[in-house]
């Protein structure tokens, strides 16, 4: 026996020992962009979306309006209150980021701001195209464009992502 285990509890923690240590940086691996642009998310949720994706959604459309929104932003007199980015190999994933501490800190925060965004998003043309201004929301306008998820941060503490399906 060594410290105190018999030969046999050893080889069988090992494998477990060795799961243990692989599996963070498979989490990891599946999200690359957490612990550069936002922390781990604390939470997150499914969203069942009530529109469908455009056929002719793609890359090129998220990246634009996402610089559209940005740019919207900056147009302002006042410096933007968060950050815009499509992330992924096809620009499906949204991360908001918070530029101010103390900002988007709470998932009541985050709700607030996409209730915010969805107020705005429903006084485009491509939501009133749709007739269904008044159901669909920002997380809707997302799928529309064939966004698969939204990653909302504090930039500091806090994160929660919202699958879109």
């Amino acid at each position: 026996m060594i410290y105190g285990f018999a030969p046999w509890v050893r080889w069988l923690a090992a494998p477990l020992v060795a799961v243990i240590l692989v599996l963070p940086a498979v989490g990891l691996a599946a999200d690359r962009h957490a612990g550069y642009y936002y922390p781990v998310p604390q939470s997150t949720e499914v969203y069942q979306a009530r529109a469908e994706t455009l056929s002719d959604s793609n890359r090129r459309r998220r990246v634009l309006f996402v610089t559209e929104l940005t740019n919207q932003m900056m147009s302002s007199p006042y410096p933007p209150p968060y950050a815009l980015f499509a992330k992924g190999e096809q620009a499906e994933k949204m991360i908001i980021t918070a530029l101010e501490a103390n900002r988007l800190n709470t998932l009541y925060r985050m709700r607030a701001l996409l209730a915010m965004l969805t107020a705005r998003a429903r006084s485009t043309d491509l939501f009133r195209g749709f007739e269904a201004e008044d159901r669909y929301t920002f997380l809707d306008l997302l799928k529309l464009l064939g966004f698969q998820q939204l990653t909302v941060t504090d930039g500091d503490r806090f994160s929660h992502r919202f699958t879109i399906e």
